[in-house]
């Protein structure tokens, strides 16, 4: 039998990159936060995060076998295990388990999935799910237990996170800004919020990990990161009473997350650096206007989502010039 040759230019040497590889280096580097949200919320943390990587894994195969009739599942290739891991952090940890399935099923089934798979998304198919809760179980998923209620789970006692007090004084109520943690609180990792936001150390101990395996560059989070702490510090400057430090900014809510563990998910964010820069730009602006002047405490889902939608005119802008053009 004759066997297929793929012929191409010299030198044929293979990197050692792959899809598995990267996947499973995303999962170690979450890791360390997902430790965090275990010693900070307990028994909810557990539930919420084996449900949503269980219902992921559940679905991707489903869908593969059953209906796009495929003999090979892709379940193994780490990338439905990212998917689950990143659902569950982008929720609170006293979420009902059948919430936290319709959204695994949103992120595969309809993120994910229809549009081939993994490499043909043209959105992060995790925060596809979270904006799908969100916006159809507003109060749900914008209640948020206190910290250190390790066994209690949907009966979890709710407070107040510090983004819902920075918006707070960001629409006239003076005294909010007083009540907000202390900023190495909010660094080491002990305020609620989300799985994935409560320990900024945890996320950059992820980060640093995956830099240095070359699974993701420094272009997306330092841009990022960047642009919201110098729009949020110029709003300070202007006005301290109303506007939060940029440093509150940068270690609370989602900002840590989106920018080291789903801005930079390789289908959905551009290909060039000069691309990669100016799209962490435009998502670190978004993440403050809606902070600050949206409906919502929380903007970076929705910034992301809003530049995933951009990445091919950026692919295609910044794309590097021919050789010898």
């Amino acid at each position: 039998m004759a066997q297929k040759l793929i012929l191409s230019q010299s030198p044929h040497y293979h990197g050692g990159d792959s899809v598995e590889r990267n996947m499973y280096s995303v999962v170690l580097a979450l890791v360390p936060a997902l430790i965090a949200s275990f010693v900070v919320f307990g028994l909810g943390a557990l539930i919420v995060t084996v449900t949503s990587v269980a219902a992921c894994l559940l679905f991707e195969w489903s869908i593969t076998k059953y209906i796009l009739g495929r003999e090979r599942s892709t379940v193994s290739d780490g990338s439905a295990i990212v998917t689950g891991l990143l659902l569950a952090f982008n929720l609170p940890s006293n979420l009902p388990l059948y919430i936290i399935i319709i959204g695994a099923l949103v992120a595969i089934g309809i993120g994910k999935m229809p549009y081939g798979g993994l490499g043909n998304n043209p959105f992060n198919p995790a925060l596809v799910g979270r904006v799908f809760l969100l916006l159809s179980f507003p109060a749900k998923m914008t209640t948020w237990p206190e910290t250190g209620q390790l066994l209690a789970y949907t009966d979890a006692t709710t407070a107040a996170t510090p983004l819902a007090l920075m918006k707070q004084a960001a629409t006239g109520n003076a005294d909010a800004l007083a009540q907000l943690p202390g900023i190495v609180q909010l660094f080491i990792g002990n305020n609620g919020g989300c799985l994935g936001e409560v320990s900024v150390l945890a996320l950059l101990i992820g980060g640093i990990f995956l830099i240095y395996r070359k699974v993701i560059t420094w272009h997306i989070p330092v841009s990022v990161l960047g642009t919201v702490a110098v729009v949020s510090g110029i709003m300070w400057a202007v006005n301290p009473e109303m506007f939060a430090n940029p440093l509150y900014h940068l270690f609370s809510g989602g900002v840590m997350l989106g920018a080291i563990f789903m801005a930079t998910d390789y289908v959905t964010s551009p290909m060039t650096p000069k691309g990669q820069i100016i799209y962490g730009v435009a998502i670190g602006f978004l993440i403050v206007m809606i902070r600050l002047f949206g409906s919502y405490p929380e903007g970076t889902s929705f910034a992301i989502l809003i530049m995933n939608a951009f990445t091919p005119l950026l692919n295609n802008w910044c794309k590097p010039k021919r050789f010898a053009e």
